[in-house]
């Protein structure tokens, strides 16, 4: 099923770099020629949310996006993705 997420680039991995991190075997399968993107969900938080985030001790939560295509570090992004078998990864289907 599709899902719409939105967030901060943090990291971009390009294909060329995959021998630089080490990998699962089923991430380093999935990221095979693609782009790992390491995203802020919800988008770059203001400071004020960030003091909250803080005070609360919630977590800002990151998710991993693979695509086909990269992202600048710093930027927000709007993507359609897929969910797959790996907790907090998913396969990009479409940016907006």
């Amino acid at each position: 099923m599709d899902e719409t997420i939105a967030g901060e680039v943090i990291h971009v991995v390009p294909p060329a770099d995959h021998e630089d991190y080490d990998f699962e075997p089923k991430m380093a399968s999935l990221a095979d020629s693609r782009y790992v993107i390491v995203c802020r969900k919800g988008g770059k938080p203001s400071w004020l949310e960030r003091i909250a985030a803080f005070l609360r001790r919630q977590p800002i939560e990151p998710v991993t996006l693979v695509a086909d295509s990269a992202a600048e570090e710093g930027t927000e992004i709007t993507a359609t993705v897929e969910e797959t078998t790996i907790t907090g990864v998913y396969d990009v289907t479409e940016f907006r």
